[in-house]
This record gives C-alpha cells, structure tokens and sequence, in this order.
C-alpha cells in the first residue's frame, strides 16, 4: 500500500511538472493544425479572387473608354454600334434599319473597335503655357 501511495505521488509530481510543458505543446499542436486551413485560404485568394478582381477592373476600364462609333457587344449577343454615351447608358444602333436600343453599360460583353490611345477624361490644356 506504501508502494502505490509512493509511485501516485511521484507520477502526480511528474505529471504536475510536465503540465506546464504540455500546455505549451498543445498551443503549437493546435496552431499548427490551423496551418493548412491557412495556407489554403491563401491558395485560395491568389488563384481564385485576385485574378477575378483583375478582370473586373479591366472589364470596369473598357466600360469606361466607350466612345461613339465603336462596335459592341452585349452579354445578351447583341451587337451593335454605339451612337450615344451617357452616364450609366448606351444608345446603340444594330441590322441594317439602324433599330435603336438602350442598354445599361454593364451589360457590356466586349468592345470589337480598337483605340490607339486610351479616352482621357482631362480637359485640362494648361500643359502647352
């Protein structure tokens, strides 16, 4: 009986010891299994949501650089040439009886008229004083 009482005291003193050891290791061991929960969200982000952003900024640019004259397409198939830019809308004209139609700039699919430089929006000519 001495015995057991000895050997649970040493192994409750060991045990006390190794407590605050095991508590740091079990902080690592829990910080480390969020390490590929991590790692995939940052997979993620960089195969996923930058290359979305970017096309979205370059799709928003040719929206912004419509001019009139130029060949359209819409998301619908529609395709058509531009004859008024407005704020927020396009009056385009499309087929051979030169139909008229209203659509919203981001129904915009593409822009088939190539630019040489891009539609600058500075009116401002004090650059040749």
């Amino acid at each position: 009986m001495l015995k057991f009482m000895a050997l649970a005291a040493t192994t409750a003193g060991t045990t006390a010891g190794q407590g605050a050891g095991a508590a740091n290791g079990g902080a690592l061991a829990s910080l480390l299994s969020f390490l590929p929960i991590i790692l995939v969200v940052v997979l993620m982000y960089f195969m996923m949501i930058r290359p979305q952003r970017k096309r979205q900024k370059e799709e928003q640019k040719m929206r912004d650089n419509i001019r009139v004259g130029d060949q359209i397409t819409t998301i619908g198939g529609i395709c058509g040439r531009v004859v008024t830019v407005k704020e927020d809308e396009l009056v385009i004209e499309t087929g051979a009886n030169c139909n008229k139609m209203v659509i919203k700039k981001w129904a915009l699919q593409s822009c088939d008229t190539i630019h040489d430089e891009p539609l600058d929006d500075d009116d401002d000519d004090d650059d040749d004083i």
